[in-house]
């Protein structure tokens, strides 16, 4: 485990287990790594200081100068650029990306130097800084680079042309003086201007002649390097092309062995089959074919047990249903002729017996119709004028032996 807190930090583990090519990025971040396994590379995302000096670049007016300029580059960290800046400058030193970057960011100000003239260069150089930005920043891009800023530190020639620039304007200055001082001399002065005006005439017309030939060897390069790049792109095809035939060579030898060792490993596997199962038939199934044969003939066995054993109990239900039987017939017998007994009795009794029944059968019957008055604590009449609770009293004794005689034919009054 690699844990990266700085943001100038940049993870890269590459390959990984059983050959793997997988990478992975990670920005001031943390994550794990196979030890001794995967390919850890780290890579610093500060802002870089590059100071590039070009001496002795001649302008486009074939002056000398020497310039130094002051850049702020850095790694961009956006996934696809990273990845170029990955590619171009993974394990290198901050030393050696820096002199990368220089080369390339010298290489546009000589170019661009030679397309100047000096007072474009002097006087203005926020607007050369700029056009050396925005010259190179392609360039740097394509590596994953970001060019923050560019300023022009120091503009300075060996041949004093520069100072012979302020020399001139303080010529001029004092040639205006003397023309307004002495405009009794204003045929000479006119002179010395139309001189002058040739002068620049004819100075004009060398600039734009070199201007012309600047312009014409620029095409004639920019045709060239067309003509180099497009030669470079298809060799460059030619040998991909190529080398895509090769690897496919290569795949169907690979696969022509891979069915050869396959056909050996299914006939291997198919002898393998045949050994097993007879090691099974003599392992499993022959033992498993004798205890299914003793276990048939215990079946057979327990079977027979149980049907005899049923069949006994069988018997046994049988007979005990006989004895219960007879029992139950006998029983009947004794009570029917009991209440045979018992019903002669009572014919030869006559009303007496019946009397003396009724009689005998009464506490129990007056014990049940006791029987909820016994819980009953207290029974409360209430009546007035003109209530029918007495009444109703009175006619319930009076009914009562009635009702008795028609139910048992026993006259209570008697």
């Amino acid at each position: 485990l690699t844990n990266v807190t700085s943001i100038s930090s940049v993870f890269f583990p590459k390959g990984g287990c059983c050959g793997s090519d997988q990478k992975t990025y990670v920005v001031g971040g943390w994550a794990w790594a196979w030890w001794l396994i995967s390919d850890i590379q780290r890579m610093s995302l500060e802002v870089m200081t590059i100071l590039c000096r070009c001496e002795n670049i001649e302008t486009s007016e074939g002056v000398p100068l020497d310039v130094t300029g002051v850049a702020q580059v850095k790694v961009m960290t956006e996934n696809e650029l990273l990845g170029y800046a990955c590619e171009q400058f993974l394990g290198k030193s901050v030393m050696e990306i820096k002199s990368v970057i220089l080369q390339t960011l010298e290489g546009h100000l000589r170019a661009i130097l030679g397309t100047l003239t000096v007072e474009q260069i002097y006087q203005d150089r926020d607007k050369f800084a700029t056009l050396v930005r925005e010259v190179a920043s392609p360039d740097v891009g394509r590596m994953g680079i970001e060019i923050l800023s560019f300023t022009i530190k120091d503009v300075y020639d060996k041949v004093e042309y520069l100072s012979s620039l302020g020399k001139t304007q303080t010529a001029a200055v004092q040639r205006d003086a003397d023309i307004g001082v002495a405009e009794a001399e204003r045929d000479a002065g006119i002179r010395e201007a139309e001189c002058k005006r040739e002068m620049m005439d004819v100075k004009f017309l060398a600039d734009t002649k070199m201007a012309d030939s600047k312009r014409e060897l620029e095409m004639q390069k920019a045709s060239f390097n067309q003509e180099v790049n497009t030669k470079k792109a298809e060799a460059q095809l030619a040998y991909e092309l190529q080398a895509a035939k090769e690897q496919q060579k290569i795949r169907l030898e690979e696969i022509e062995i891979e069915v050869v060792q396959r056909k050996k490993q299914i006939s291997i596997e198919e002898k393998e089959i045949m050994r097993t199962d007879k090691e099974l038939i003599a392992t499993v199934k022959r033992p498993a074919e004798a205890e299914a044969y003793k276990m048939q003939q215990l079946a057979e066995g327990q079977k027979t047990k149980k049907v005899l054993t049923a069949q006994a109990e069988a018997e046994k239900i049988r007979c005990i249903g006989e004895a219960e039987a007879g029992s139950i017939e006998a029983v009947g017998k004794a009570e029917a002729e009991k209440m045979r007994l018992k019903a002669e009795a009572y014919q030869q009794y006559g009303d007496a017996a019946k009397t003396a029944l009724v009689l005998e059968a009464l506490p129990k019957i007056a014990s049940k119709v006791a029987a909820p008055l016994s819980r009953t604590n207290e029974i409360v009449i209430l009546s007035g004028e003109g209530s029918r609770v007495t009444g109703e009293v009175n006619r319930l004794l009076a009914e009562l032996p009635v009702s008795i005689n028609a139910l048992t034919g026993v006259d209570l009054s008697k």
